[in-house]
Parts: C-alpha cells; structure tokens; sequence
C-alpha cells in the first residue's frame, strides 16, 4: 500500500516538532538535529519536516512505496504524465537508502516516487558538493536534478 509523502522546510525545528505533534497527536518516529519524521496511520502520511537553509514552506510532495513493483508502477504513470523524469537508484537522502524517480509538475512543485530500502546514519548525499562536505554543507541530496529541459519547471530542494 503507497504511503503519501509530505516534507516541509522549517524555520525552528523544535517548535515545529512540538506543533505537528499535537496536530497528530503522536512523537515522531525519527528525530535527527536537522530533521524530524511521522510515519502516520491515520491519514496513512509519511509527513518530514527539515532545517536545512531551504525557504520555510511545502518542500515537495510524494508517494513513498512499499516494494520495487509499486514502484515501477509509479514510473510508469510519471511517464505518462509527460513531463521529465529523473531516476535515482540506490541513493542516499533523508538518512536513508533509496531509489526514486523525480518530477516536476506544472507549477513547480517537486514530485517524488521512492522505495526506501534502508536507513543510513547521514542526512544524504549531494550531487552539487564534493564528496565528503559537512552534513549542513550537503543542500540538494533529495530533488530532481537541475538539468531539466527548458521550458520545465524545476527546482533543489534542500532534501528529502
């Protein structure tokens, strides 16, 4: 069953954690220093909050799968939505190990399909940083690449 997938950038992590958790009236299953996360039942959300230097506001949005056939499933209508789809196997993201494809849809807003196939101890990797950068250093590990075609929106985020 797909999950659906909400990430909000926050201006103070601390009260934010204290806010969504009432508003859900649950902890948080992952709390990071720069991150914090709610896998939700009731709605069925994986809704993450981060602090990482991006603009406070709605991050992106996505449909987080349960298995690989799902997510080739998710492929297959990003596809079809006729815009560019930028794949990412194996990467690493929101302290943990994925694979995703990416989409922008026609207002801007990032789209993301992933299958999460392990945690990992790092908030991510950036494909914009070198290698072995500082965690606060490392802003664009989790977004649709930034070699869109012209003429589609697309934009960094500042993870996950």
């Amino acid at each position: 069953m797909k999950r659906f997938h909400i990430h909000v950038a926050v201006a103070d992590l601390t009260s934010s954690i204290r806010f969504y958790s009432a508003l859900f009236a649950a902890e948080p299953t992952v709390v990071k220093c720069d991150y914090a996360k709610w896998m939700l039942e009731d709605p069925r959300v994986n809704f993450a909050i981060s602090q990482r230097g991006a603009a406070p506001g709605l991050d992106h949005l996505g449909v987080q799968v349960e298995n690989e056939a799902e997510l080739a499933e998710m492929h297959a209508r990003l596809e079809s939505a006729a815009l560019p789809v930028d794949t990412q196997l194996d990467t690493a993201c929101c302290y943990a190990k994925s694979n995703k494809y990416w989409s922008v849809d026609p207002q801007g807003i990032a789209w993301e399909s992933y299958h999460t196939l392990n945690e990992i101890p790092v908030f991510g990797e950036s494909r914009n940083t070198p290698t072995g950068a500082p965690a606060r250093e490392v802003a664009a590990c989790c977004g649709p690449s930034s070699d869109k075609p012209a003429g589609n929106p697309a934009r960094s985020s500042a993870c996950c």
